[in-house]
């Protein structure tokens, strides 16, 4: 039995001893019920053309569509332009909730997916190893500081509400399909500029890839880091001190879509998923941005139409700290999972 239990726990930050969750939720795929064939049929017929008119109703100018059922993982449907990108979110019926998500946060395209009933399904299993368990060919270090590889942001978007204690963005990052990784690694970032002290290169930062392999958009080109901006607040100054302000991560924060980033990675083979064994409990405890790797995770086993995914037969577990529910970093993304399973 597959089951996802949630603990989303929105805690003080002045007190360690609030980190105890106050939800636990636990859901089965056996709580899911599996649809007729008149209602799939239902879902890759009527209702993928309903959707797609009322679509082109809200969005006039597409990049990018992904349809799909639970059956079938997300596929896509390019349009003409490109005003507006929307993601798919399953639901129970085995229909899909469409959800924008702005310009460039879903870039795949239709050679890479497919929309199933339409031009075949399309699964996330091209970037797998033979067993996908193997991790005999893991990619480390494949580009150093010397030789560091140079992606260009997609999108980058704050995802913490008004009163969270400080502003966490999430940043896709294009590296058309040059730089591999694997759920659990971490990319260095190496921000533009020198050092004050010295006038040497500033030194590489490590930040867990928050996407699965497959990144957001599933193409496989792309990878995705949470990333909490770092500042100071002085009490002399009552304001933040701009000269103590973290340099890479407010760099950042502050990119825009077609800026680039120098990266080194992809590093680290300890947090890998243990994937041999398809009933392999997780336990996964973090506060903050050390959510990253557990939304990979997460995808790979639950989201995406990966090997691993249709093998899992274990629990999963994830307990989130914050300070506060303003600061609940994909929260829309737990609900939907725990929703389906």
């Amino acid at each position: 039995m597959v089951k996802l239990a949630l603990a989303l726990t929105a805690v003080l930050a002045a007190s360690a001893s609030a980190f105890v969750p106050s939800t636990v939720h636990q859901l089965s795929r056996a709580d899911v019920a599996a649809p007729s064939p008149v209602v799939l049929e239902m879902a890759n017929g009527e209702r993928r053309k309903k959707a797609l008119k009322t679509l082109a109703k809200a969005a006039s100018a597409l990049s990018t569509v992904a349809l799909a059922t639970t059956a079938a993982p997300p596929a896509a449907f390019a349009a003409k332009a490109a005003a507006e990108v929307v993601e798919t979110v399953e639901t129970v019926d085995n229909t899909k909730k469409l959800v924008g998500l702005g310009a460039g946060a879903v870039a795949a395209g239709a050679a890479a997916l497919k929309i199933a009933g339409i031009g075949g399904e399309a699964k996330q299993d091209f970037l797998e190893a033979e067993p996908y368990w193997d991790q005999s060919t893991v990619p480390v270090n494949v580009y150093k500081n010397k030789a560091p590889f140079t992606g260009k942001v997609v999108s980058t978007k704050r995802i913490v509400g008004p009163k969270a204690t400080g502003e966490t963005c999430h940043i896709v990052i294009d590296h058309e399909g040059d730089f591999p990784y694997w759920e659990g690694q971490s990319w260095g970032v190496i921000p533009p500029g020198v050092r004050e002290k010295d006038g040497k290169p500033h030194a590489v930062r490590l930040y867990s890839i928050a996407s699965s392999r497959y990144g957001d958009d599933m193409t496989g080109k792309t990878g995705s880091l949470c990333v909490r901006r770092a500042t100071y607040w002085c009490p002399e100054l009552k304001a933040d001190d701009p000269a103590k302000k973290g340099i890479c991560s407010n760099f950042l924060c502050d990119t825009t879509a077609g800026d680039e980033v120098m990266m080194t990675g992809p590093a680290g083979k300890v947090m890998l998923m243990p994937e041999e064994d398809p009933k392999t409990d997780y336990i996964m405890v973090a506060t903050g941005t050390g959510i990253a790797p557990y939304r990979g995770f997460i995808r790979r086993l639950f989201t995406e139409n990966t090997p691993a995914g249709s093998a899992y037969k274990g629990e999963a577990w994830l307990f989130l700290g914050v300070a506060n529910s303003d600061a609940l970093l994909y929260d829309d993304e737990w609900q939907e999972v725990k929703k389906n399973y």
